[in-house]
């Protein structure tokens, strides 16, 4: 019996020319969200000063992690915009797990300067919305890391059958925008701490903020249209 739900191509019922309209301004989106990623990064990894103290390298570690390297993880599926136009999946697959392992070992970087800064100055650990969101943010970055695994080493969980795989594939994608907003709420969280609002203020704020949305609406709408199912249209 045939399924009513199908994953269509983006962009499918419009006009020759509002088609490629379509498909400029997403190209356009996404070379802006790897700029913006790359931007933030450098911007906040200035503002830390990196050496001054064990916190100065919470924020560098945590910026190199999920504001570039996530971003780029992900980023590297689309179709418009990459900046080295691969297009082996196979390819693009393995720099993916290379990107997400350097989510990892910069998230474990950040966390650990955290910790061994609270420790040093006897401050209480998990006392903001931040630290709790950010204890969150990475054991997700785990979980989805290991579910990766089992997607390259299908043999750990005996998936030889393809619609298991297929949904296993699914179930990650939509668990990587679960972790991408989750990330992006983190970092958001981190501008209301009083490290941030003591050095940037203003109409500066706002634009840290939109800069810190805007790639994270990129990566939901890639990974929505690659993958949310839609009703096939009846003549």
């Amino acid at each position: 019996m045939p399924s009513d739900v199908e994953y269509s191509p983006v962009g499918e019922g419009l006009g020759m020319r509002d088609y490629w309209l379509y498909v400029w301004l997403r190209r356009a989106a996404v070379t802006a969200a790897h700029v913006t990623g790359l931007g933030l990064t450098l911007i906040i990894s200035l503002l830390s000063r990196p050496g001054t103290s064990l916190f100065s390298w919470h924020p560098v570690c945590m910026s190199v992690a999920y504001c570039l390297c996530l971003t780029e993880g992900v980023l590297l599926f689309s179709a418009e915009g990459f900046p080295f136009c691969i297009k082996s999946r196979k390819c693009k697959v393995r720099l993916h797990w290379c990107c997400q392992a350097l989510v990892l070992i910069a998230a474990a970087a950040g966390l650990g300067f955290m910790l061994a800064s609270k420790s040093v100055s006897e401050l209480p650990h998990l006392v903001s919305w931040h630290s709790w969101l950010g204890i969150g943010t990475v054991a997700a970055t785990v979980l989805q890391a290991a579910c990766g695994i089992c997607l390259i080493f299908p043999k750990l969980l005996r998936l030889s059958s393809s619609p298991l795989r297929l949904k296993l594939k699914l179930y990650h994608a939509t668990c990587g925008l679960v972790v991408y907003l989750l990330a992006t709420v983190t970092v958001v969280s981190a501008m209301f701490s009083d490290w941030f609002q003591a050095t940037v203020k203003g109409a500066a704020w706002w634009g840290f903020l939109l800069l810190a949305l805007f790639p994270a609406l990129v990566v939901m709408n890639q990974i929505t249209n690659a993958y949310l199912p839609r009703k096939k249209l009846t003549s």
